[in-house]
């Protein structure tokens, strides 16, 4: 997991705070259940404490990932996008030359990609299609259902 991944400040601060949630938090909470399950007796037959210990693990595993795909986080403001060419937070409107649907997606991180927002990922086989075209080009994107072909109708910030 060495590749750089941007996303926008909003999306930093909402993953700076959960993950203080899960140090100043979960971890504590963890950490006094561990404490009252050993307070119940012999550890090696004490399935809570074991349950206890298990979760705990899982979620000191979840800090260090979370810590290590930020350390790879870079912000992008809004304001520096170039909207001449399909890029990471542009926002693309498509026509599927198949259906003739028009949609708009905004392309994002993988971290941010939500589907029902409207916010696809750079990494999704239509954000990798898309990706470096400009107005008036026609993508071709793989898909799970077969080859799709897009039109680039409009591109903005």
């Amino acid at each position: 997991m060495s590749d750089i991944q941007y996303v926008t400040q909003e999306t930093l601060n909402q993953m700076k705070a959960e993950l203080q949630k899960m140090k100043g938090i979960d971890r504590p909470a963890a950490s006094r259940a561990i404490a009252e399950a050993r307070e119940k007796g012999d550890l090696k037959e004490n399935a809570e404490y074991d349950a206890a210990k298990e979760a705990q693990g899982i979620l000191e595993a979840k800090i260090a990932a979370y810590e290590g795909s930020m350390a790879i986080l870079r912000v992008m403001d809004e304001a520096d996008i170039d909207t001449g060419k399909v890029s990471i937070l542009t926002k693309v409107t498509l026509t599927n030359l198949g259906t003739k649907k028009q949609v708009t997606y905004k392309i994002v991180s993988e971290k941010e990609a939500d589907l029902k927002a409207g916010k696809i990922s750079v990494t999704s086989p239509i954000g990798k299609g898309i990706l470096g075209k400009h107005i008036g080009d026609t993508a071709e994107v793989q898909a799970p259902a077969g080859v799709l072909k897009f039109k680039i109708e409009g591109i903005t910030a």
